[in-house]
């Protein structure tokens, strides 16, 4: 059991880590205390209804005006989707860890060092994006936020006869002057934001990371079925008819065929995790997609310049977050239909 628990620590801190790091910040790593996890989904859930109260109070603000309800929805719909995405992983705790007891588990049914570098390479690819998802979503929201102090600065830069218009972080109604409190509006904003992206950044590295190992997994069953009839040179060996030749692959088919039927009950596991949530997703981007769209088309008046480039910078970020799940799924359908190939 010790030498079990040193592998799998030896696993974990080569190849996944950085998964690790980002799910346990959003309280959704499988082996966290119950109550570092409840304080970690309930700091995420805190700042989003912290965004959401001025949200609905500008709702109230708009009086029917459907722009001003457009225009605060697509703030609206990403903090739902984090909050989605956040309970997701939350609701499904026990399926997760089943998930990721399964994943050590697999290091340890290797058979040969050509098995431990396929799957070691797929481990690095999740890590890898997972990475770079993390950063680019930090990035990406301290940049959104950080066009709100344009104006700012360009005030001290290049001084006009007045004072030129604010612009919030996101539309909401704060109940107070937002021009004098603008700079405590601006941090809220940024810290509230930051944490509930934490939401999105775990539960999307951690579909990545299972994505990447079940590929993996597939790769290695097709890599048995291709040495199936070789020998350890990787030259064909001379069929011999004998009963001990047939057991002997007879044993390894059914080794092979138990392999294929674990990595297919993975799959499934993942597809009864997130199928349901991924719908709901993909409803709410599209229509934040859509909202924001009309916006910019409606953006007629080169004084909105700062607010079309933000609206260009949601869009281009909801594209991103919309290939990085649609890659890793096409990617698992692309190698469980490869096993075929290999037989």
């Amino acid at each position: 059991m010790k030498d079990h628990k040193q592998a799998m620590d030896t696993i974990m801190l080569n190849h996944y880590n950085i998964v690790k790091i980002v799910s346990s910040l959003a309280g959704q790593w499988p082996y966290q205390k119950l109550k570092t996890r409840l304080f970690c989904v309930g700091l995420i859930t805190l700042s989003a209804l912290s965004i959401n109260v001025s949200q609905m109070a500008r709702f109230v603000v708009c009086d029917k005006n459907l722009q001003c309800i457009f225009e605060t929805m697509t703030s609206l719909l990403l903090t739902t989707m984090s909050l989605v995405k956040l309970y997701t992983c939350y609701l499904n705790r026990y399926k997760m860890r089943d998930l990721t007891n399964h994943l050590f588990i697999d290091w340890n049914t290797l058979e040969t060092s050509e098995e431990y570098k396929i799957i070691a390479r797929y481990a690095e690819n999740g890590k890898r994006y997972s990475l770079g998802y993390s950063l680019y979503c930090c990035f990406a929201v301290c940049v959104f936020m950080s066009v709100s102090l344009i104006p700012q600065v360009l005030d001290i830069i290049l001084p006009l006869n007045k004072s030129r218009p604010i612009l919030l972080t996101y539309p909401g109604h704060y109940f107070v002057d937002e021009r004098e409190y603008f700079f405590y509006i601006f941090l809220h904003a940024v810290v509230a934001w930051e944490i509930v992206i934490s939401g999105i950044i775990a539960h999307d590295c951690i579909f990545v990371t299972y994505i990447e190992h079940v590929c993996s997994m597939f790769n290695v069953v097709g890599s048995r079925f291709e040495r199936l009839f070789c020998n350890h040179n990787n030259e064909a060996t001379k069929f011999i008819n004998t009963d001990n030749t047939d057991n002997t692959y007879c044993k390894k088919i059914a080794l092979i065929v138990h392999a294929h039927r674990n990595a297919l009950r993975y799959a499934q596991l993942l597809e009864d995790t997130f199928t349901v949530p991924f719908a709901m997703q993909i409803l709410l981007v599209t229509i934040a997609l859509s909202i924001t769209l009309l916006q910019m088309v409606q953006q007629d008046d080169s004084s909105n310049i700062l607010q079309t480039i933000r609206y260009t910078l949601y869009v281009f970020g909801q594209l991103i977050h919309l290939f990085f799940l649609s890659f890793e799924g096409q990617k698992l359908i692309d190698h469980s239909l490869q096993i075929r190939e290999k037989m």
